[in-house]
């Protein structure tokens, strides 16, 4: 009998502040959240805290600046307070449940509140970079209503590595919203990525972000990131290989994020 796979915390610093505000940037449809995070990382100056690993994770060697790193990474220990969560890679299926009990054992417990990255595309321009909330408590949908952040209103489903996420916060009471932003349905979205940072993260989180780098280098991100992109849809046809139909962002006459 095969056990299933775990997943281990490494802390490389002590967190700072009090309850971060644990934000996820992990890859998913049009690479928002991780757009999203690498810019957050960056114009907050966060710092390198955690690792997480499990046989569960693809075996590849990622590097940044000449320097191999970890798949999944913790930033954060600093001003402002808050911690991001990220992956240079898709987390496969099977590592869902690991990945997420790993989160709440290890990591849930220095927190206030997490913030969940989720985006959908969008079926017209003009509903590119829109956001919607969903709340896990009534205490984070009033914190969603008062920074003017629309209420999803249809009955839906959250899936893939987030949706596992959110679910096991829901389940350990870790107070948890989730912002689903329209994107575009093929390419990386730098836009909607601005977008979501700043008509929801920052009425949410106290910090501010420049975001223009996120125009300037539009082009270059989307290059960057077709690559994540293009082994994304890959991992999301081989989820759906056995199923009697391919598993799509939006299902009929609900929600569907991921």
């Amino acid at each position: 009998m095969t056990s299933e796979p775990d997943a281990t915390y490494e802390q490389l610093a002590d967190f700072s502040g009090q309850e971060p505000t644990l934000i996820e940037g992990l890859p998913g449809h049009g690479l928002v959240a991780s757009i999203a995070v690498d810019l957050l990382n960056d114009q907050l100056d966060l710092t390198h805290c955690g690792n997480i690993t499990s046989d569960a994770f693809p075996p590849v060697a990622t590097f940044d600046e000449g320097m191999v790193q970890d798949l999944v990474r913790v930033y954060g220990c600093g001003d402002p307070s808050v911690m991001t969560l990220q992956s240079d890679l898709t987390i496969p299926e099977n590592a869902y449940e690991a990945l997420s009990q790993c989160v709440i054992e290890d990591i849930a417990g220095e927190i206030g509140q997490a913030i969940f990255l989720a985006a959908a595309p969008a079926s017209s321009e003009e509903q590119l970079g829109s956001v919607t909330g969903i709340a896990t408590t009534e205490d984070v949908k009033a914190q969603l209503e008062a920074a003017d952040i629309p209420i999803a209103d249809e009955r839906g489903v959250v899936g893939g590595v987030t949706g596992a996420l959110v679910r096991a916060c829901y389940q350990a009471d870790v107070p948890a919203a989730l912002l689903v932003v329209r994107a575009h349905p093929q390419l990386p979205d730098p836009g909607s990525a601005k977008a979501v940072i700043e008509t929801a993260l920052e009425p949410l989180v106290d910090f501010d972000v420049d975001t223009t780098p996120l125009d300037e280098q539009a082009e270059e991100i989307q290059q960057r990131m077709k690559q994540v992109a293009s082994q994304f849809q890959q991992a999301q046809r081989a989820t759906a290989q056995g199923g009697e139909e391919e598993q799509s962002f939006r299902s009929k006459g609900s929600g569907m994020y991921q």
